[in-house]
């Protein structure tokens, strides 16, 4: 079995686990070798502009927003932006801050026919540690994995 079998198998069992309603869960490091192997794989972004700007971002990821800044609004026009974007056979990994409102853009792109959306666990920034701060334990940034800032 090769590489990007074993991960999207892994994906599927953590799916079945905790009953996801698309296709699965993948953790940072598996997302990116998705990105890198699967041709016209997408990883969108989901968090907010000032996160994008601020915190950093994914080279060559697609961004649009999940919800609004400062109040937290959902964003109208997600799925039309997701359709401009994203062709509906692609594999599509979202990706927020910690793993939450990517997993209901992926729950809402798999009921729009988006048939291999997959969350990605831990987002951008991981967990909060024992202090209370993000980008210390889990995720992308934490994993070493390609971003920029500014």
């Amino acid at each position: 079995m090769d590489e990007t079998s074993e991960i999207l198998n892994k994906a599927d069992q953590r799916r079945e686990e905790k009953g996801l309603p698309y296709a699965g869960a993948l953790l940072p490091p598996e997302a990116y070798q998705l990105l890198r192997n699967v041709p016209g794989a997408f990883l969108v972004d989901v968090r907010t502009r000032p996160e994008w700007d601020y915190v950093g971002r994914v080279p060559d990821s697609v961004m649009i927003e999940w919800q609004s800044y400062p109040d937290g609004r959902p964003n109208p026009e997600f799925l039309e932006r997701l359709q401009e974007c994203v062709p509906k056979d692609a594999v599509v990994m979202f990706l927020c801050r910690s793993g939450t409102r990517s997993h209901a853009a992926a729950t809402v792109a798999a009921r729009a026919g988006y048939a291999k959306s997959f969350n990605v666990l831990q987002g951008f920034e991981g967990d909060k540690d024992a202090q209370g701060h993000r980008g210390t334990v889990g995720g992308w940034k934490v994993a070493g994995l390609p971003w920029t800032q500014g």
